[in-house]
């Protein structure tokens, strides 16, 4: 798909309908589920299962998959234009398919799960009949996953996994985990750990507890600490090669970086909505908030930070599309996620500062969108880590200066320009 600043005439029509649909239709029925992921929930089916069949009859469903797949093949900017829509709301992504941990963990199952495991969990998975769950980080190794300790052995025709992960969130109500552990300790450190297919009803596996993030409701807690004990799983349920654990895990993560920038997209223009309208509401003195010339420009800055965030989205979501290969766009990536956690957290914490105490209160969303940046600063690997990818790219194949100064260096330039044009500038000196 080529975009030139601005959507295709029938695509637009759906996004505009989207609009509507989620401002309509699914925005309430956040105020009504405790969990639009929990598919044992009965409230939220009957509420969210009608709303995912008018999404499948406009033919929006899992928008990230191609048509292999059964979604539409749309592309990664495509993507990004229904993601910034759906990021506002908690029940959007699910209510369109396209929701993490989900999508990701799709990606790995088509890429590398044998034909019994997709027709097992894959499929269900894509109707959104079950959810799953990305079991990766551990309690001493986050960032660093080749400090991971959880181990899995070989024992005939099992695999047999021992250890602990943290936060793995949606476990409670997961039919399966994509669970990453050691296979090889001695090999070379890319090389030692593997992915793994591990149903969630497997004995030896114990939800120490679900872990809680501030910001939301008390015993809302989604990110399980989970225990591995002697928990045998088929010797077939291995994703990809053994010890190629990290390949596969980066099938998922390069995607879900970029999905998660598209829908913080969202989450910003909301925030920047609100304080528009606060702006032209609240009376302060003899005018209101937009009166002030402080409160103009922490909106303008708002806007200008909100487009050019945007801007970057989908440029990234452009060249995805055209090279097919997240590594090739490990830069635009990395920058993405790189602005993602302060642009977010730059335009809510001014949201919050003109709702004045009703912007710190429950009773407005800015404390739970504030904490969700830092959120993002950390999902799918931390900001400074990003930074570091970033920094390495555009240092490569850089050459050093060939003198003492450097190539900008203007008395160094003037003197090239001057032997250069020495012909020329002699001339001139004579025919004055």
């Amino acid at each position: 798909m080529s975009w030139s600043f601005e959507t295709d005439p029938d695509y637009q029509k759906q996004l505009d309908w989207v609009e509507t649909f989620v401002r309509e239709e699914v925005e309430p029925v956040d105020h009504l589920v405790d969990h639009a992921w929990n598919v044992g929930d009965p409230l939220r089916n009957k509420l969210i299962k009608p709303l995912q069949q008018q999404v499948r009859d406009r033919g929006l469903w899992a928008c990230h998959l191609g048509r292999e797949l059964g979604g539409p093949g749309y592309g990664q900017l495509k993507l990004a234009l229904l993601n910034e829509i759906l990021g506002r709301s908690h029940s959007a992504p699910v209510v369109f398919g396209c929701h993490a941990p989900d999508s990701g963990n799709a990606e790995i199952l088509a890429h590398y799960g044998t034909p019994e495991l997709k027709q097992r969990y894959l499929e269900p998975l894509l109707a959104n009949d079950i959810v799953s769950c990305y079991s990766m980080t551990e309690p001493q190794g986050g960032s660093d996953p080749t400090a991971f300790v959880t181990r899995a052995e070989l024992d005939g025709d099992h695999w047999v996994i021992n250890g602990e992960k943290w936060f793995s969130s949606h476990a409670s109500f997961a039919s399966f985990f994509i669970t990453m552990a050691v296979t090889d300790p001695d090999a070379a450190r890319h090389d030692r750990a593997s992915m793994f297919v591990v149903p969630a009803d497997t004995p030896g596996i114990t939800i120490v507890r679900d872990v809680g993030v501030w910001g939301h409701d008390e015993g809302e807690g989604h990110h399980a600490y989970i225990r591995y004990e002697d928990v045998r799983i088929p010797r077939d349920h291995l994703l990809g090669e053994r010890g190629a654990g990290f390949a596969v895990a980066q099938t998922r993560l390069g995607g879900g970086r970029i999905h998660h920038a598209m829908r913080t997209v969202g989450l910003v223009r909301a925030s920047l909505d609100m304080m528009l309208e606060r702006a032209v509401s609240r009376r302060s003195g003899n005018g209101t908030l937009a009166d002030r010339q402080l409160v103009q420009e922490q909106i303008a800055d708002s806007w200008v930070q909100l487009q050019q965030f945007r801007l970057l989205v989908l440029q990234t979501a452009w060249k995805i599309d055209h090279v097919q290969d997240y590594k090739q766009v490990i830069t635009d990536i990395s920058a993405v996620k790189v602005a993602m956690p302060k642009v977010l957290l730059d335009v809510v914490g001014r949201a919050i500062q003109l709702h004045g105490s009703l912007g710190i209160s429950t009773e407005m969303p800015f404390g739970k969108w504030a904490m969700e940046s830092y959120h993002m600063g950390l999902a799918d690997g931390a900001t400074e880590l990003h930074k570091i990818q970033v920094a390495k790219q555009l240092l490569k194949g850089v050459e050093p200066a060939p003198g003492l100064f450097p190539t900008g260096h203007l008395v160094t330039q003037r003197d090239a320009a001057r032997a250069r044009f020495a012909a020329l500038l002699d001339e001139e000196v004579l025919s004055s």
